[in-house]
């Protein structure tokens, strides 16, 4: 895996929870500090909401109604992420597929300027469409800024075998191809969002957000978690 010039980071929102609710200040200044510190890469990122509300498991509403809620959930997501970043030297903008005074429209000219200028660019509101996932919203958006990678921060080491809270026995696999992501139906990442990247030829990587080391290593082209391409 090559170093890239421009990655795009998905981030789940219960990336930003912790023992002080849906946002704890700890888990926010850890990722916006792990961001600021990598250097000469261009980062974009597109943040989920689930640590406010999940779309596709809210029993109280209908999907599409909950769905609406998560979009708006992401907004507060990536103002709260902006914030820290900003406080750790960072400076960014905070664009929305759903309209809010506190964000800028999706704009992937903007965004694609912005990312040269040295800023990081947080995408905002999923696609604006209920029933699609953010991490589709986040195949789409690295397509449009032309990224090189898509970098999917999550709660294990990468793709396994099995289960590995369930199968003791369970192993990381490494590396897959597009197609055998896709054959296998493995969980760790929408179905859709690695079609995207199949036909856009955008590779992904899924890692370990936990893992202080992998974002750098990933940045500087080392293996960590599983590639898939």
């Amino acid at each position: 895996m090559t170093s890239p010039a421009r990655l795009l980071l998905k981030l789940s929102g219960e990336a930003f929870a912790g023992e002080e609710g849906a946002f704890s200040p700890k888990a926010l200044r850890r990722i916006a500090r792990q961001i600021a510190s990598l250097s000469n890469i261009q980062i974009g990122i597109v943040v989920g909401g689930g640590n406010i509300i999940r779309g596709a498991r809210s029993p109280w509403l209908d999907r599409v109604d909950a769905d609406s809620l998560g979009m708006l959930a992401t907004v507060l997501n990536g103002f709260a992420l902006s914030t820290y970043l900003e406080g750790a030297g960072k400076e960014t903008i905070v664009q929305s597929a759903v309209a809010t005074e506190l964000t800028e429209p999706i704009s992937p000219r903007k965004a694609r300027k912005a990312l040269s200028e040295g800023k990081v660019v947080i995408f905002t509101g999923g696609t604006g469409n209920p029933l699609v996932t953010t991490d589709t919203a986040a195949a789409v958006r690295a397509a449009a800024i032309g990224a090189d990678l898509v970098a999917k921060g999550s709660n294990v080491k990468g793709v396994f075998n099995a289960d590995p809270a369930v199968d003791k026995g369970s192993h990381l696999i490494e590396e897959l191809t597009y197609d055998e992501f896709l054959a296998a139906r493995y969980g760790v990442m929408d179905q859709v969002a690695v079609e995207i990247c199949r036909e856009n030829r955008l590779p992904i990587v899924v890692f370990d957000l936990a893992d202080p080391d992998a974002l750098g290593m990933i940045c500087r082209g080392e293996r960590v978690g599983t590639l898939i391409h």
